[in-house]
């Protein structure tokens, strides 16, 4: 199956519907698929429900697709870095589902495993166990939470051979790599593509039979939610 498409729109052609549930890889800029949160944006899909660790940042990352109030529900753990993403909760604009990073990356990992929920302390006795299932094991509490299964997974890496075996680089594999497994169709973006038989089997993060569909979107530019400098000292 040829899994190389020319451009991102492209590659999202005929997985786009509105109302669907999308998990995004990245952690806020780091590691984002943002060639096709752009394609995202620019197909004028709305309603979405989007899980990722947070909502990058005004006008970046899958802020873009709050600017033009795209997404209706985000399942996010960090959301500090986003005014827009503030305002539109304080508003009643935009429904949240808060939960833990770690809880998060479980539920997306336990998606793409088939496993529908999973029992954790992470939250017991707080307002991330409201509504939820408490069940006791050896005498302390436990949350159920539930798995994600999403309708398309979103993620960026760093190289991918022509069959889809994909590498991630230092802290970018973040989220992509239990986003890429809990949704039904996974589109990723890439570096660079390099023929089947270049990648050392032990280096590969997460196999080809977990991507479907695959764009280069290099050359990229490294952005940084917040830079601090210091005055240069007098000799």
């Amino acid at each position: 199956m040829k899994k190389l498409y020319p451009d991102a729109a492209s590659a999202l052609d005929g997985l786009l519907r509105d109302d669907m549930l999308v998990a995004a890889g990245g952690f806020g800029l780091c590691g984002i698929p943002e060639r096709l949160i752009d394609a995202m944006v620019a197909s004028g899909i709305k309603g979405l429900t989007v899980a990722s660790n947070n909502a990058g940042i005004d006008g970046e990352g899958l802020g873009k697709l709050l600017r033009t109030r795209q997404i209706k529900k985000m399942i996010s753990s960090y959301v500090g870095e986003n005014k827009e993403f503030e305002r539109q909760y304080l508003a009643g604009e935009l429904e949240v589902e808060f939960c833990p990073q770690g809880t998060l990356a479980e539920r997306m990992r336990a998606g793409g495993a088939g496993i529908p929920g999973f029992y954790t302390k992470t939250g017991v006795g707080t307002q991330v166990a409201d509504g939820k299932e408490v069940k006791s094991f050896d005498g302390q509490d436990y949350i159920l939470e539930r798995g994600i299964f999403a309708d398309l997974a979103i993620v960026k890496a760093w190289k991918a051979d022509e069959s889809g075996n994909l590498v991630f680089r230092k802290t970018a594999r973040n989220f992509n790599l239990p986003a890429a497994t809990c949704g039904k169709v996974c589109v990723v973006e890439v570096e660079e593509i390099v023929p089947v038989g270049s990648l050392d089997p032990d280096s590969i993060h997460l196999p080809g039979v977990y991507v479907q569909r695959m764009i280069v979107g290099a050359p990229y530019d490294k952005k940084i939610e917040f830079r601090t400098v210091r005055q240069k000292e007098a000799a």
